[in-house]
């Protein structure tokens, strides 16, 4: 009896492993849909804009974790910046070339016509792997073109899907390689990995949405700071949930700063070190041909605030891994 007692509080002691099962298949479009357990988790839309973006991303509680627009407009969001699409990866100025903004972005505000001459894109090319099972996995090629087409550099984005107990995951490992010759990279504040996160967990949307980061700073004190990890959670649809965005120690210039703002938009950015007034010089830098930038960070989405998410614990196990 002894022996079938300890055996009983022991399986009660031992957490479950996840048994989340994962399918990725491509979509009529040439994106990927990633599904858990049959469940819509993220989609990777490559045709819809200059850039490839993943939307819309569900949480762990089933509910989107992203502002719906401008793919979808929805009574009571922020309808602004219709670049900020999802989660999304885009640059104003690489060799000359702007994939953070789209022709939307300016409308027809004459003061911006000098940019319009410069919008380049993002162009999915192929996937080298679309992986199902125990986790999800989209490995994507994609080439940074000019108004031509002409490719500037070459990006390898591998994006990790999982789930890990009350908690939805995704890794975003960028490789971006100069793979047509040295090229510019340039600082500027509207560049990096970012996702835009719902009007109502927006610190502006005044429903008890905050940000914080690894340093403490919160809210509007958090723009431009250098930090390990940031944090912005509030409500969404009756529930407090949060997104995390880790910054792995080998990720360029380690700790990033973040160009996140109040009103919703998110951003990991290494590159624009003045124009987000880190330092007082330029951290423009020239890439030469075949060199690459490292860009790794680990989205997680949770319950509660940054504290209920453990995300500082999830961090340190985050920063011992291999990337």
């Amino acid at each position: 009896m002894k022996l079938t007692a300890l055996l009983v509080s022991s399986l009660l002691l031992t957490p479950l492993a996840s048994a989340a099962e994962f399918t990725v298949d491509k979509t009529p479009a040439g994106g990927a849909v990633v599904k858990v357990d049959g469940q819509v988790f993220a989609e990777y839309v490559v045709d819809q804009a200059n850039k490839p973006y993943l939307w819309p991303i569900h949480g762990p509680t089933g509910k989107s974790m992203t502002r719906s627009y401008p793919m979808k407009k929805v009574e009571g969001e922020r309808q602004d910046h219709p670049h900020h699409r999802g989660l999304n990866f885009g640059h104003e100025n690489i060799g000359g070339w702007d994939t953070w903004a789209e022709a939307t972005t300016f409308g027809e505000n004459v003061k911006y016509s000098e940019r319009l001459k410069h919008l380049g894109a993002i162009k999915h090319r192929e996937f080298k792997e679309l992986k199902g099972g125990g986790a999800g996995v989209v490995h994507a090629l994609s080439d940074y073109v000019d108004d031509k087409g002409n490719v500037i550099i070459t990006e390898e984005r591998r994006m990790t899907f999982q789930v890990a107990g009350e908690t939805r995951t995704i890794d975003v490992d960028i490789d971006l390689i100069a793979s047509q010759g040295d090229v510019l990279v340039d600082d500027k504040k509207d560049s990096g990995l970012s996702i835009r996160v719902p009007h109502s967990m927006s610190v502006d949307a005044k429903q008890g949405g905050k940000i914080i980061n690894s340093e403490g700073h919160k809210d509007a004190d958090a723009w431009g700071k250098r930090a390990k990890w940031c944090d912005f959670n509030g409500p969404v649809e009756g529930e407090h949930l949060g997104i995390a965005m880790l910054n792995h120690p080998s990720s360029f210039r380690h700790p990033t700063p973040w160009h996140a703002r109040t009103y919703g938009l998110f951003t990991a950015n290494p590159f624009g070190l003045s124009q987000l007034k880190v330092q007082t010089e330029s951290g423009a830098m020239e890439l030469k041909k075949d060199e690459r930038i490292k860009l790794r960070h680990r989205f997680i989405f949770h319950k509660g605030d940054e504290k209920t998410g453990k995300i500082a614990e999830a961090y340190e196990a985050y920063a011992k891994e291999a990337r």
